[in-house]
């Protein structure tokens, strides 16, 4: 009698704390790590208020804001900088790997749908407009133009390669492999480099600058330019799958596509080849100012300008310890591109196929 009566109370010991874990962990947690758990919350309630409102507008066909994608990105990143807020107070709610190779300090996986479907939102809002010209071979335009226009600067066959494939990172890093898009989130940059005005008409003249040579290199390529151009004619040629490409890397890329038998030397790893270019895109002085250096991976920025740039493209911009970095070397910068490897890992497979063809 007495073991059943010992037994049952334990049962409804048991029981109760069961019953009350939120309780018992709100009582565990200091002030810093309850404000952070606030703080992530929020975020992640706003991330999932602002999905669903655009998703009702889209579904209702309801006239969306002007850069429609701004506030959604914005509440995405809220959600990666206050959990990663919650992890540093919290190391214990670091979870498991997901499947956008986001580091588990940063991102809880149980969260995938509510990303998946973020990106689904981005898709639509940013879908080509009806009189864009597609080309039925995307990403071997992209491995073909940038193979060419190294060949042009003086490459030899296997860095004039090294080319090609780096450009069709540069393709997935800046669309995800997606031609002639728009862009949610800005009224200047559109197409499958995400060029603005003045950087597609700087590509142009600089191409046609090459295209002598690329004519003698290359008579096929060249007969496709010419049947490209005169199909952008008249158009915003940034929606010209073709010409938006080629214009994109003669603007920002191709001169440095002479510096590769060096950069392959210094970044063996195809994916840091890729990350280095992507800096072209985003900061292109001090990221040549480090390969003139000497040592590139030690050469530090820490210019607030330059910062401000890295944040406001995904590199050092969640969490408050990031976002408080004042400088950082190249070393720091390559290893802090994480969200950029999911796109250069596809680029890799992508390329792999074509050339297999």
């Amino acid at each position: 009698m007495g073991r059943r009566c010992h037994a049952a109370a334990a049962v409804a010991v048991i029981g109760l704390l069961l019953m009350m874990p939120a309780t018992s962990r709100a009582q565990a947690l200091t002030p810093a790590q309850s404000d952070a758990q606030a703080a992530y919350d929020r975020a992640l309630a706003d991330f999932k208020s602002i999905l669903a409102e655009r998703r009702h507008q889209i579904e209702a066909k309801q006239p969306l804001p002007n850069l429609p994608g701004q506030t959604l990105y914005l509440a995405r990143v809220a959600v990666i900088s206050t959990y990663k807020d919650l992890t540093d107070a919290m190391p214990s709610r670091i979870g498991k790997p997901n499947k956008f190779g986001i580091p588990p300090a940063y991102f809880d996986a149980a969260i995938e749908p509510l990303v998946d479907e973020y990106a689904d939102i981005f898709e639509v809002m940013e879908a080509p407009p009806a009189d864009a010209q597609n080309s039925a071979t995307p990403f071997k335009d992209v491995v073909d133009l940038g193979t060419a226009i190294a060949r042009a600067k003086g490459l030899g066959s296997k860095d004039a390669n090294a080319a090609g494939r780096i450009s069709l990172g540069l393709f997935y890093a800046e669309t995800n492999g997606k031609q002639n898009v728009r862009n949610a989130r800005s009224n200047t940059y559109m197409g499958s480099f995400q060029t603005g005005p003045s950087e597609d008409r700087n590509g142009q003249r600089k191409w046609e600058a090459i295209k002598g040579t690329i004519a003698t290199l290359d008579p096929a390529l060249n007969a496709r330019d010419d049947k490209e151009e005169a199909r952008s004619r008249g158009t915003d040629r940034r929606f010209n799958h073709w010409t938006n490409v080629r214009d994109g890397l003669m603007n920002a890329h191709a001169d440095l596509f002479r510096e590769i038998p060096a950069i392959v030397k210094t970044l063996p790893d195809p994916i840091e080849q890729m990350k280095l270019f992507e800096l072209i895109q985003i900061i292109p002085t001090p990221t040549r100012s480090a390969l003139s250096s000497g040592d590139f991976l030690n050469y530090r920025v820490s210019n607030p300008t330059v910062m401000k740039h890295l944040r406001n493209n995904s590199i050092f911009a969640f969490g408050k310890t990031d976002r408080a970095r004042s400088s950082a070397s190249f070393r720091e910068i390559l290893a802090a591109m994480w969200l950029f490897k999911r796109k250069f890992d596809k680029a890799i497979v992508k390329y792999a196929e074509i050339k297999g063809r």
